[in-house]
């Protein structure tokens, strides 16, 4: 079964993923991931985007899924974490 996702981002989610592309050293895993989800979005075919990117479909295909579908609460907590809301609450003795 060959299972389609359309990734939509939001102006908000576009704009971060820039900056994490636009500068400053992040993880090559991250970059890739941020590379892919604005390519998907723009409307640019899996195979495209794995060769442009240099990653395999299946990797195109897996960070497509786990974008739209998504575990909600992790997927809260990134969002969080981007604006810098998230916090741990460490429970004191």
């Amino acid at each position: 079964m060959n299972v389609r996702y359309r990734v939509t981002l939001t102006q908000y989610e576009r704009n971060e993923l820039g900056a994490l592309l636009g500068g400053g050293k992040h993880p090559a895993r991250k970059l890739k991931r941020a590379q892919i989800l604005l390519a998907a979005d723009a409307g640019v075919s899996d195979e495209d985007i794995a060769a442009s990117v240099g990653v395999g479909g299946s990797t195109v295909y897996r960070t497509k899924r786990r974008f739209v579908e998504g575990n909600p609460p992790a997927r809260a907590r990134r969002q969080a974490a981007l604006v810098g809301r998230w916090k741990r609450t460490y429970w004191s003795s």
